[in-house]
Parts: C-alpha cells; structure tokens; sequence
C-alpha cells in the first residue's frame, strides 16, 4: 500500500494547475515563483531584466533570477530550459559571460611552482627579488607552457605570478608546509635559509 502523505488532493491539484498550468511540485517554488512574476512582468510590457536590481516584484529581484537561471542553464531540466526560452525569451550565457573558476589552493600551488620551475632553469637559482613577477603561459586546456614559447596568443593566457613574494613566503613558512612541498621546492634549487 503506497502512503499519501504529503500527497495533494486532486481538486488542490487541479486548482493549482488552472492558476499556473506550468506548476510542477517536484521544481523549488522560488523558482516557480520567480518565472510566474517574469511571465507577469513580460505579460504587462515590461522588457526582459537581465541584471539585479533592474526589476524587484513582490518582493522578488527577477533580474538576479534571470541571471541566475542563463548562468545555471545546465542544472535546469529540459522542460525549464525550454520554458525558460520559449516563454520568456532567456537565452543561456555564453561562455565568454560566465566568470572563471575560482582557482583551487592546489592550482594556485601548481601555477607558483611551475613559475619557480621556469625562474630555476633560466637563472639556475631561487634566489628571487622580493618584487620579481614570473610570466607563465596557460593554454586553453588549463596546462601550463613554457614561458619562452607565446604561440599565436589565441590558445594561451599570460599569468604573471608574484614569485619573489611567494618564494619568500615559503621560506617563511617552511615548518607549515608539507614534506612533498618541501621536496617539490627543494628539488629545484630551494634554499631554506
């Protein structure tokens, strides 16, 4: 025997739907919520928001939701998206809108490493000056490149990584730091005091 709690009663059911035939109980109601209002906005001539604060309704800021729903298209179901697009005219963002990833503490290790490993083979030392700036190059696949080779620009970024400071910091820091880090920076000429 299946339990109805929590279930709705048909006529609840078919109540909601007359209100709001694109009601589905299994989306956040937030969400529900916020599309209905965009309809509405849409509905009395209003243009689409696209930034927060643009346009608060009932209390509800629909420009953060319309940016939030184009930058979180992909965690949407089909008939969102679809919804979304047909209804109110949302469109997903592009890649060259959507920010970068946050850089990991890992990927921030590995950028200032492969900086120290770039400084070491061109000077043979780490002994770096405090305000030294290391340039790396980053493909487009997140793989870091020798720094002598720029290619067309296209496929590469340009970082420039604060190697003295972080150099110095690592001396600094060296009873914190792990021994794989330590062998890491040892390895490539790393002097500790």
């Amino acid at each position: 025997m299946q339990s109805s709690a929590g279930a709705l009663p048909e006529e609840r059911r078919e109540q909601l739907e007359d209100i709001d035939p694109s009601w589905c109980p299994a989306w956040p109601v937030e969400w529900q919520r916020c599309f209905h209002l965009t309809r509405q906005h849409l509905e009395a001539g209003g243009t689409l928001p696209t930034e927060p604060g643009a346009v608060v309704h009932q209390g509800a800021d629909l420009g953060r939701w319309v940016k939030a729903v184009r930058f979180g298209w992909d965690k949407l179901t089909t008939v969102q998206q679809w919804m979304c697009e047909q209804v109110l005219g949302i469109e997903p963002a592009t890649h060259d809108e959507k920010p970068k990833p946050r850089t990991s503490q890992a990927d921030k290790w590995a950028l200032h490493l492969t900086a120290a490993k770039q400084y070491y083979q061109r000077e043979r030392h780490l002994r770096v000056p405090r305000k030294h700036i290391e340039r790396i190059i980053i493909g487009d696949d997140g793989n870091v490149g020798n720094g002598g080779n720029g290619g067309n620009g296209k496929d590469h970024e340009v970082r420039e990584i604060k190697l003295g400071a972080w150099i110095s910091n690592q001396r600094s820091r060296a009873a914190a730091l792990s021994p794989e880090r330590i062998e890491q920076l040892s390895a490539i000429g790393m002097r500790w005091t």
